[in-house]
């Protein structure tokens, strides 16, 4: 079974609902056994926004992408740009060897370091609960990258 760590913005309503049916999609898929979404696991009793708040979390979204088995990361944010902290966690995975599967919804233009870095590249939330996680197929993607 497969550990993920979702990462990918949260802060309007159409991130929300993008980040909804990726994390129901991985809820379905059957290989994958937990899923930390740091948008459901924030650390209670905290002050949004507060440098104690802002330390812990990172502490523990670090440590979380340690623990996981594969990166999901969501692509898709305002334009053609990536949110900067889902950008830092792919890097972050990239650098520590953690696979990461890219969600890219929108049809946008893709970062050449996103394009390059990932495992593997879905665009449907029924491409993610039927992908096969226990042998992580690659997928490349083939659009314009900037």
């Amino acid at each position: 079974m497969t550990n993920v760590y979702l990462a990918g913005p949260f802060f309007d309503d159409e991130q929300i609902a993008r980040i909804e049916r990726v994390e129901a999609a991985l809820e379905q898929n059957p290989q994958v056994d937990n899923v930390f979404s740091p948008r459901k696991d924030e650390i209670p009793g905290l002050t949004v926004g507060t440098p104690e708040w802002a330390t812990q979390t990172f502490q523990m979204d670090v440590s979380q992408i340690d623990h996981a088995d594969v990166v999901v990361a969501v692509s898709d944010f305002v334009d053609d740009q990536v949110d900067s902290g889902t950008a830092f966690e792919i890097g972050y995975a990239f650098h520590s060897k953690k696979p990461v599967v890219l969600f890219h919804e929108k049809d946008t233009v893709l970062n050449l370091m996103l394009a390059e870095s990932l495992h593997a590249y879905l665009k449907t939330a029924k491409d993610l609960a039927e992908y096969d996680f226990n042998s992580l197929p690659e997928s490349h993607y083939h659009g314009k990258v900037f």
